[in-house]
């Protein structure tokens, strides 16, 4: 599980909560009128833009901003070149009888082992990788669009308010209700766009990208493997794909080794 998801997500709704338990009841914070506006509305102008099977495909997506095993491209980078100095003593053959945990890499493997040409071995990965991609994309831009939505819905609430307040100045009582649908629909739709909605398509394009980077090592130590490059050039390639700073960081064992 991705704690730092979770913290977010429960310590942001949690801080606001508390602000408006020290200043008051949370009664007066709650609204059924401005409810339906922004969560209803929100919702329902959000389908008018994506299938049905997209929006609520959207909501498996989310997991994985909570469970999500983030995989070490250094290990990934150790595994691959683990295969390649196999793969060199033994043959292509030979990788059938090792474990491979990696999904990806392991039908990588199955391909090299079956025989396939360079080309179509690329092609088929490459393919893998942009509609993995693409698919966790779509959850991705259904929360965008929640987060651009309910501000807007937001502000649909407070102008209904504010219609309701000025057509009803000459009673008293019928303006403090209104007002509260004026100013908490505001509220609602910054606190789901904002605390909610926007974080949650944020860290699932970071996990694309993540994804996006770790995939495409695979596919290149696949490569290299297939193409019979010794083990030391395949790990001076795939190195290329970490951070600067665990790239410097192994410099020196490098060089004395």
């Amino acid at each position: 599980m991705d704690l730092a998801t979770l913290i977010g997500l429960l310590g942001a709704l949690g801080i606001i909560g508390l602000a408006i338990l020290i200043g008051g009841s949370m009664m007066v914070f709650l609204n059924p009128a401005s409810v339906l506006i922004v969560i209803g509305g929100t919702v329902m102008a959000t389908l008018i833009k994506f299938p049905l099977g997209q929006f609520l495909g959207a909501f498996k997506t989310a997991g994985r901003a909570f469970m999500y095993k983030s995989e070490n491209p250094q290990e990934l980078i150790d595994k691959t070149l683990e295969l390649a100095s196999q793969a060199r003593k033994e043959g292509l053959l030979a990788l059938e009888r090792t474990p491979v945990e990696n999904e990806f890499l392991k039908e990588g493997v199955q391909l090299l082992v079956d025989g396939h040409e360079p080309e179509m071995v690329r092609k088929i990965l490459s393919q893998e990788i942009d509609t993995s991609i693409t698919r966790h994309e779509q959850g991705e831009d259904v929360f965008r669009a929640l987060g651009d939505v309910a501000p807007a819905m937001g502000m649909i609430g407070t102008l209904i308010g504010l219609v309701q307040m000025l057509s009803n100045m000459d009673d008293p009582k019928a303006i403090g209700p209104a007002m509260a649908v004026a100013l908490l629909t505001t509220l609602y739709g910054a606190i789901i766009a904002n605390a909610i909605a926007l974080p949650l398509a944020d860290k699932l394009a970071n996990r694309n990208a993540e994804e996006r980077i770790n995939r495409t090592l695979l596919l290149e130590g696949l490569t290299a493997i297939q193409q019979g490059l010794n083990p030391r050039v395949i790990e001076q390639l795939l190195r290329t794909y970490l951070p600067g700073q665990e790239r410097a960081g192994q410099a020196p064992e490098k060089q004395a080794a």
